[in-house]
Order: structure tokens, then sequence, then C-alpha cells
């Protein structure tokens, strides 16, 4: 049995090895000549189960030791929740009507309450009054600010990315032309880590206070995700060949994609007040009726406005491009590419038609191209 004391430093990891029942077992494959097969393999699994059993409790504490690091870095986040985010903040314009008839005009919102003598501004208008602009607000005094110290904390912990997820509006009362604002912003919450397909980090919750002429109006909470970016899979496809990204298809856009495939364009119709809407939506934005049928455009437009790409590149798309919001016969506005011209040509007014164009094996899009005559 001598040429077996190689095979017990084998399975035991040499003198270190931290099982107690190794000069047994070691006893068991290098002692006297009499002992039988049996009781050597019972010596030899007696040993390996001691192994796996070492090596899993190795595992456990190592995941236990990872569980009281994660709950003691975000004991450390947790720190910051109820800090301001930002330092109180004054609007700066009062609610006016000006900026309630622009935002109407931009978002094509009609409704008769945002004009006249006891006009109030619509309520998802709230962060108009609430930022900054192209300067800012002022700095806050001292230097940095509590949120400043807690991106930096996640950075440090290698949470360099970050994302916004989502966004909640109370309203407590309706904002009118005179109002003068002011806010306050602080870290609401902390998320325990998490971990999502872009990489495992953290949700910060900021909560806006927003008073008019000091009594509480409304509260503006804002979610994102600072995480460290999960390593990128592999394409499944050829990385030669990049393909656009796909369109997130759900129960209230689905009849649109199909009517795509079938290369019409649906418009929804509310079955209430007859109102066409474009894109989809789950209920009318006029009545609040739920019920809808579609009709299908005739595919006749205008370019309503335009950009044209230039960078920075984006896989599949070769700069320049031409991204149009066509105003459809019907009325209502699509956000498509025109196509068939130089992107330097496409103007504001042009006449276009609908065409679906497949940009891949999988996806088809509707695009627009110029009608003849249109382009100078």
């Amino acid at each position: 049995m001598g040429g077996d004391r190689g095979v017990s430093d084998s399975l035991c990891g040499g003198a270190s090895a931290p099982s107690r029942r190794l000069p047994r077992v070691v006893a068991a494959l290098t002692g006297p000549a009499d002992l039988t097969d049996s009781q050597i393999t019972i010596g030899l699994r007696s040993l390996a189960g001691d192994v796996v059993t070492e090596a899993l409790d190795g595992e456990q504490r190592g995941a236990a030791a990872e569980e009281d690091e994660d709950e003691a870095f975000h004991r450390r986040l947790k720190a910051y929740e109820g800090l301001p985010a930002a330092a109180p903040g004054v609007g700066r314009d009062p609610v006016n009507e000006p900026m309630i008839r622009h935002w109407c005009e931009a978002m094509g919102d009609a409704n008769p309450a945002y004009t006249g003598p006891d006009a109030i501004a619509p309520p998802t208008m709230l962060q108009a009054w609430t930022m900054g602009g192209l300067a800012g607000h002022a700095p806050q005094p001292g230097g940095g600010t509590a949120q400043d110290e807690l991106f930096a904390l996640l950075e440090a912990a290698g949470c360099t990315s970050v994302v916004a997820t989502d966004c909640e509006q109370e309203y407590l009362r309706p904002l009118r032309p005179g109002d003068r604002i002011t806010f306050r912003t602080v870290i609401e919450s902390v998320s325990p880590r998490k971990t999502t397909k872009l990489g495992a980090g953290h949700f910060i919750t900021t909560r806006t206070d927003v008073r008019a002429n000091g009594e509480p109006a409304a509260a503006h909470r804002f979610r994102i995700l600072k995480y460290a970016p999960a390593a990128a899979p592999r394409p499944a496809h050829d990385a030669a060949e990049p393909r656009r990204p796909r369109p997130v298809i759900n129960r209230d856009n689905a009849g649109f994609w199909d009517g795509v495939a079938g290369h019409t364009l649906l418009i929804q119709r509310c079955r209430s007040c007859r109102t066409l809407r474009f894109p989809w939506l789950p209920g009318c934005n006029g009545c609040g009726s739920e019920q809808w049928d579609t009709v299908e455009a005739s595919g006749a437009g205008t370019v309503y406005s335009y950009v044209v790409m230039h960078h920075p590149p984006f896989p599949a798309f070769d700069p320049p491009y031409a991204v149009a919001l066509i105003e459809l016969a019907e009325g209502v506005r699509i956000v498509s590419n025109v196509i068939g011209v130089p992107a330097d040509q496409v103007r504001i007014g042009m006449s276009v038609r609908l065409e679906f164009q497949q940009v891949d094996e999988e996806l088809e899009l509707p695009v627009f191209r110029p009608l003849r005559g249109s382009v100078v």
C-alpha cells in the first residue's frame, strides 16, 4: 500500500489538509496489510466527504461575508436618506399664460381648462416651473451636495453608470397664473443592492416638494439606477452586420405593429368622442374613454419638423440621415425616417408618402418618401 500514499496526499491537500479524520484515513491507506479493500474505500469516502463539506462551508462563509459587506454598505447609503439633494429653489418665473400656451401648442392639448380668465396650468407641466434653464440653479452654498457625496460613494464602489427608470407626480392643488413657485428636493430612499440586466446597483429616489405661494401644491419623485455595468453579452448574430434596435411591443401597441406587418398604418380612434390619437395609448387623452377602434391612414403627409443625424454614429444607421415628425393627412403625427433624398434636402412642409422598408430579415418599418416635385 506504500504506493497509495500519494493518493492520500492528493485527496487531503497534503499535510495542511483541514480534516480531523486525516490521521485515521492515512493509517487506513498505509497501515497493516490485513486491512480490507472495503475498509480502505470507507476511509477514502469519509475523507472526501469531509473535504467537500469544508469546501461548502467555505463557500457559505464567503457568501455570508459578502452579504454582510453589502448590508454594511447599504447602511452607509441609507444615512443620506432625508438629506437635501440640492439647495431649496425658487421658480425663475411665476406661473404664466405664455408658457402654458406654448406647452399646450407643443403637446397638442386643447383642453379649455388651460385658457381663459380662470385658466389653470396643465398638471403634467409641473417641472416646467422648477427647471433652472440652461444656466441652472444657483450652486449649493459651501460646495457639493449630499447627493454629490452619495454619487461619489457609489462610484468608488464601481457604480459608475446611471439610468433614469421612472418618475411619479402627485398633484395637491391646481397651479394658476401668478402663483410663485418654491421647491425643495431631498433624497427620499436608497434601495439595497439590486441585480438587473444592466448590472448590479442601487435605486435612488429623490422627492421634490413644490409649493405655490407657500402652500403645498405637488410632489415629484424621480428614480434612477446607479449601477456597475454588466459585461456585454456576445451578439447572437454576425457582429459585422449590426441590426437596428427592436421596438418594444406590448398589449397597448401590438395592434399597431400587426398593422405594419400587413403594410397598413393604423391610427387609434376613440369610440366615445371619435378623437384620433397617435402614438397608441390605452385611453383617450380627450375624454378618458378606454374604448377605441382604428382607422387606416391614407399614407399622405407633410414634414412638420425634422433633424439630420450626423453624430454620434449608431450601429445599423448610416449617417447623415433625416429623422422627421410627419403630420399625416388625418391630423396626427408620427416620428419616422425620410428616405429617397439626401438628408440635407429635407424641408419643413415637404409632401411625403408612406412606404414600408424592410431593414433586416425580421424588422419592417413605416418610412416616408418625398413626392416628386416636392424636392427643391
